[in-house]
């Protein structure tokens, strides 16, 4: 399978306790991935390729934001230990179903953002960042140029040339009042950014 067809749901932090577990860090709004048993695919540090494992169950560590797992076959804090860093993912067709306003992180991503009181294209969709409420990463579509230092004096070097201007990034909160409107079907996002949003962050 290519890359584009997994979801990476966790990444394996550090053994449990002396029975195998081990802690895992989500990267997933779906505890179901965690708790219930069955099969997920793990993808061993510098392996390319994933292999099936069963998941034979979980649980929350409150407070931490964490999952503590059992794999089948790991059984001593040696073999978990063997396995931090390694990452969890299952099929990017194995998504659970969403209730109205919510929407997969890949959906997201790649789709562009517009202004909605003027119509003006922003930029696109980068990343969806957790903090609290949920944050869109958007590209602006605008350069911050970057400012020419004069070269210094030197007869043996040349002075450099200034790096091109980037793209910068801002975090939008995904809230209905700021983000009124998702149709992954146009492919868009159209935004009501509040006074300062874009200014302030760019």
């Amino acid at each position: 399978m290519a890359e584009s067809e997994w979801l990476e749901i966790g990444r394996i932090v550090a053994p449990q306790g002396l029975r195998g577990e081990m802690r895992v860090y989500p990267n997933t709004d779906f505890p179901e991935r965690f708790l219930e048993p069955g099969t997920r695919w793990l993808r061993r540090k510098g392996e390319r390729d994933p292999q099936p494992i069963e998941l034979l169950g979980g649980r929350d560590i409150p407070g931490k934001g964490l999952y503590v797992v059992e794999l089948e076959g790991i059984e001593t804090r040696e073999a978990a230990e063997e396995l931090r860093n390694a990452v969890l993912l299952v099929s990017a067709n194995d998504r659970p179903e969403l209730e109205e306003g919510e929407y997969h992180v890949l959906d997201l991503v790649g789709l562009a953002v517009f202004d909605r009181t003027t119509g003006d294209r922003l930029g696109v969709v980068t990343d969806v960042l957790s903090a609290g409420n949920d944050l869109l990463e958007v590209q602006l579509d605008r350069s911050i140029p970057v400012p020419e230092t004069p070269p210094k004096r030197s007869r043996r070097k040349k002075p450099k040339r200034p790096k091109p201007p980037k793209p910068p990034t801002v975090l939008v909160p995904f809230v209905m009042e700021i983000v009124p409107l998702v149709d992954l079907d146009a492919g868009r996002i159209e935004i009501v950014p509040p006074p300062g949003l874009l200014e302030v962050q760019a």
